[in-house]
């Protein structure tokens, strides 16, 4: 039977940490504000930028935070381009070469996606991508549902990769498995929905064989 693996990407995939934590700092600055301490700005990511926001500074103009994130991310990708994690390529080609399909659930823009995968030569890989620009943000399980239903692959059969609780409250609403990942920007203690957590993609393999009782 086909099975299906989610990827969540910031923190995941990518670690986009020096990006975020400057962007983040920028977007404050530009209102007057301090910038929220760097665990703060790394608890909320996963979420789509409002809800973000809205968390982060609940009294501020969310609008407006977000509009100078984005214009200062832009800024730091078009300089360097954050790198995937450690075996996270390899790891991708495995599971695509024994025929598991691939899909992406993040909080980023369609258009932030588009330029990772495209700059890390990863856009073929993927069966299914949603993004926060067509779905509410996370945890909620719009984007893992949108998912299988895209890709008709039922949801004992899916599992959801990710580094932080959100992934992990998702893909439990969506009746997936999950497997949490340690090295991204939630603690592990607070990955409680996980099933599984992964110390790195060395292990991805095994724990999804564990998953789906596959050699």
């Amino acid at each position: 039977m086909t099975k299906l693996a989610i990827f969540d990407v910031d923190g995941t995939l990518v670690d986009s940490q020096a990006h975020i934590l400057g962007a983040m700092a920028h977007a404050f600055a530009a209102i007057g504000q301090p910038c929220p301490p760097r665990e703060a700005v790394l608890g909320i990511v996963g979420l789509s930028l409002p809800e973000a926001m809205a968390r982060l500074a609940p009294e501020e103009d969310g609008a407006a935070l977000v509009a100078a994130y984005k214009d200062s991310f832009g800024t730091l990708r078009a300089e360097r381009d954050s790198p995937l994690y450690p075996g996270a390529r390899e790891a991708l080609h495995r599971l695509a070469a024994r025929g598991v399909v691939l899909g992406i659930a993040t909080g980023k823009s369609r258009r932030g996606l588009t330029h990772v995968l495209g700059a890390h030569g990863l856009a073929g890989l993927f069966a299914t991508t949603q993004v926060a620009d067509d779905h509410p943000s996370k945890p909620h399980p719009s984007m893992l549902l949108s998912a299988l239903a895209e890709t008709g692959i039922g949801a004992r059969e899916a599992v959801m990769i990710g580094d932080t609780s959100f992934d992990m409250e998702m893909g439990r609403a969506a009746g997936m498995r999950r497997l949490g990942v340690s090295w991204g920007y939630h603690p592990v203690a607070a990955l409680t929905a996980a099933e599984v957590v992964i110390d790195g993609f060395a292990a991805l393999d095994a724990a999804l064989a564990e998953f789906w009782g596959q050699e």
